[in-house]
């Protein structure tokens, strides 16, 4: 797989459950995370550290600042917050920044009005309703990996891309 160019971050507002953090951080080193960060979270890590079976924190760096004033992004890296909102954009209809560090919030919770005026995007996954936050998580860094290239296009019929010298499955 080609890696497109640029980089991106997840993190979490006011995450109240280590676990679900530790997952989020799990994830995003499967996906390549340049780093993962928490605003007002848990402050018991080692508890988070017990869901990343990955042990991402040994590849990846962890930022964790105790308000949104602390949060010190890179030079160029747009803010998208993660929320069910009326004017979020929809995540399949997103275009994403090439330099991104993407937030969720709480659990049971919104984003609070302050990060949601620091974000350059809003996006939302069409859902009915809330999902885990580490599974929204997931489903942002799989899109932006589908979207910003680096895989052959989808084929006109069921099943993977031909490939030359591959089975090609059962025909019937």
């Amino acid at each position: 797989m080609k890696h497109p160019r640029g980089y991106f971050a997840i993190g979490a507002e006011g995450i109240s459950k280590a676990m679900n953090l530790g997952a989020l951080m799990r994830t995003a080193h499967a996906f390549g995370a340049s780093f993962t960060f928490s605003v007002d979270a848990a402050k018991n890590l080692r508890e988070t550290y017990q869901a990343d079976t990955s042990k991402s924190f040994e590849h990846v760096p962890h930022y964790q600042w105790d308000s949104i004033a602390d949060m010190t992004l890179p030079k160029g890296c747009h803010l998208v917050g993660v929320e069910l909102t009326d004017d979020a954009v929809d995540l399949p209809s997103f275009r994403h920044p090439p330099s991104a560090a993407y937030v969720l919030g709480r659990e049971r919770g919104d984003l609070t009005p302050a990060m949601l005026a620091r974000c350059s995007h809003v996006v939302k996954i069409p859902t009915r309703f809330c999902i885990n936050l580490s599974l929204a998580g997931a489903l942002v860094m799989y899109d932006r990996v589908m979207s910003m290239g680096g895989h052959a296009p989808r084929p006109d019929r069921p099943g993977g891309p031909v490939r030359t010298g591959a089975p090609q499955g059962r025909r019937g």
